[in-house]
């Protein structure tokens, strides 16, 4: 599975002139953990909930030592991370994922040259893997009906196990059944077998 099978698109990006509460409005009404900052349509860093609370909320006027929070009125340029990380829509989902671990950030900007075409986020991985196996189940059947017609593979999913039946011992349709497979989204694992190897 590549990042563009999952990604969301098109992305609400902000540029570096935009006010941080702007930022905030946008990230709290659509439930975003990060936004992409672009200026001329090139990606110049990001902007998340941690840049923004960092230092946006004055305190208590009862503490020992009150301040004027100053980055409430600052832009998004002011506050954002940058360079940001990205990755292209070709990288493989396995290798976006280890990255966000890796980096500890919650959201990757997936771009085309510099310019962002979209975003994955933790939650989106996450809402592919409790895909229920019937749905995942029915993608494989399509690609595999598309590939090598109706009536040839008999799929079967458990945990997002992929077991796929050929009617038919071919090497070649047994390797692109397997990608077919391991390319829809929720699939962790596939297993190909004939129908001679079923029943002995």
């Amino acid at each position: 599975m590549r990042a563009r099978d999952l990604m969301s698109a098109p992305v609400w990006t902000v540029d570096p002139r935009t006010p941080v509460k702007e930022a905030a409005e946008i990230l709290s009404e659509h439930g975003f953990t990060a936004l992409p900052v672009v200026d001329d349509d090139r990606l110049i860093g990001i902007v998340t909930e941690a840049d923004l609370i960092r230092g946006c909320i004055p305190a208590d006027t009862r503490s020992a030592y009150p301040h004027h929070s100053e980055a409430a009125e600052a832009t998004v340029g002011a506050v954002m991370t940058s360079p940001a990380t990205a990755m292209s829509s070709g990288t493989d989902v396995a290798d976006l994922c280890q990255a966000l671990v890796d980096a500890r950030i919650r959201a990757m900007p997936i771009v085309d040259g510099s310019r962002v075409i979209g975003i994955v986020t933790r939650g989106d991985v996450v809402r592919v893997l409790a895909r229920e196996d019937h749905a995942i189940a029915a993608d494989v059947r399509h690609r595999l009906e598309i590939y090598g017609g109706t009536g040839r593979w008999k799929v079967d999913v458990r945990e997002g196990i992929v077991r796929i039946v050929d009617r038919f011992e071919d090497e070649t349709d047994r390797h692109v059944a397997t990608l077919l497979a391991l390319a829809v989204p929720g699939v962790v694992g596939a297993d190909l077998v004939s129908a001679e190897e079923v029943e002995r």
